[in-house]
């Protein structure tokens, strides 16, 4: 049938449709083949269910040189004798009068009345374009999305909703945009957020749903610092300065550990820069989140004095077994190392993997006396960072 001018389809026009499928091509980027195949599929599902399932052999041919579509029920070419399914089979003297070629065992395309075709086209070409092009499109979102996976991205608040708190949020743009919900639970504490305000958030995940994928966003995730360090300090994206730890309570204060692969770089100076001027910038974003920037060790005990900052430690004792020790500090910085409500020893703690026993200086003598400092029952004055939980 190919290079003929087909007769056109009742209630169909072909040409429109390919002239649709180019169109959607050229401004969304969807390619027409993936069109197409959705919708030969759903012309051929249309058939079948017209005919009740009595035909399983059915194609469509698709021209696209020539702009045209033409549906066919292949039948099996077989012996008078054997011939019981006029729907699937053809009788071998049927064939011989279409073409002399055809023996037993042949495929005969037996074509489909234009007058049937074009009635179940018309029913089904212009509802399968709209829903083959919503597929496409969540499909291109969920790739755009799904790429950007633990970055940031900027997204316009565009509802609130006051029964549970959570926010939706617009990120991306034109057509490779959806919606985003920040749950209450992945916001700021104390943040408040209104309608049209723009606000990073860390794509923590991105999954696949049938109303479209779903981009799971948080204000509270540590990465959010991270990649906000990132976009901020030039030694953090070209790897010379690495975060090598993150704690964080959102909202009040994170903790944060780095480390320069070159002995002539200062990785906390680099990381705080220029009069402050890097880190009192993420401060903002992060309306107001303290943020203490220790140096790493590969020294644990090293590593925890510098995790329990501001305060001073006098000395670290470390547990003959398992990720515990237990720490010194003066008698008048006991408060400031265990930090509001425990927070700074949590922080510490969560930062380097090590459950932290704090005890002042004037326990000295006393714990000198003792043969395993870990994992003993924390004396009155002091504080382990698990009693700071």
């Amino acid at each position: 049938m190919r290079g003929k001018k087909q007769k056109e389809l009742v209630g169909m026009n072909c040409d429109e449709i390919f002239t649709a499928l180019e169109m959607i091509e050229k401004e969304r980027n969807i390619p027409q083949s993936f069109m197409l195949e959705k919708i030969v599929q759903a012309l051929i599902t249309a058939y079948k269910r017209d005919c009740k399932d009595q035909v399983d052999n059915v194609i469509v041919d698709v021209d696209v040189e020539h702009r045209t579509l033409q549906m066919f029920v292949q039948k099996n070419v077989v012996d008078e004798e054997d011939y019981v399914d006029p729907f699937n089979e053809m009788p071998l003297e049927e064939a011989k009068k279409l073409s002399a070629k055809y023996e037993v065992g042949d495929v005969v395309n037996v074509p489909v009345n234009n007058t049937d075709f074009g009635r179940i086209a018309a029913g089904n070409g212009k509802q399968v374009i709209i829903q083959g092009l919503r597929e496409a499109e969540r499909g291109m979102v969920y790739e755009e999305f799904n790429s950007k996976q633990h970055e940031i991205l900027t997204g316009v608040v565009t509802r609130l909703d006051p029964r549970n708190g959570n926010v939706s949020l617009r990120i991306g743009t034109g057509t490779e945009s959806t919606e985003a919900l920040l749950m209450s639970g992945e916001q700021v504490p104390g943040e408040e957020l209104v309608e049209g305000m723009h606000v990073k958030v860390y794509v923590v995940e991105v999954r696949r749903s049938t109303r479209g994928p779903q981009v799971l966003i948080s204000r509270t995730h540590p990465g959010l610092v991270k990649r906000l360090f990132e976009l901020e300090v030039p030694e953090i994206y070209d790897g010379t300065v690495e975060v090598r730890s993150i704690a964080r309570e959102a909202g009040s204060r994170t903790k944060m550990a780095v480390w320069s692969n070159e002995d002539n770089v200062d990785p906390i100076g680099a990381c705080v820069g220029p009069k402050g001027q890097r880190v009192e910038s993420i401060v903002a974003e992060l309306r107001g989140e303290k943020i203490d920037i220790v140096k790493y060790s590969e020294d644990p005990a090293e590593f925890i004095a510098a995790a329990l900052a501001p305060a001073d430690v006098v000395d670290v004792w470390m547990a003959d077994e398992g990720k515990a020790c237990r720490v010194l500090v003066p008698d008048d910085q006991l408060s400031l190392a265990i930090g509001k409500e425990g927070q700074n020893a949590r922080l510490a703690a969560r930062l380097t993997g090590y459950k932290i026993d704090i005890k002042p200086e004037s326990f000295r003598e006393e714990a000198a006396e003792e043969s395993a400092p870990a994992g003993e029952k924390p004396a009155e004055d002091g504080l382990s960072a698990d009693d700071a939980e």
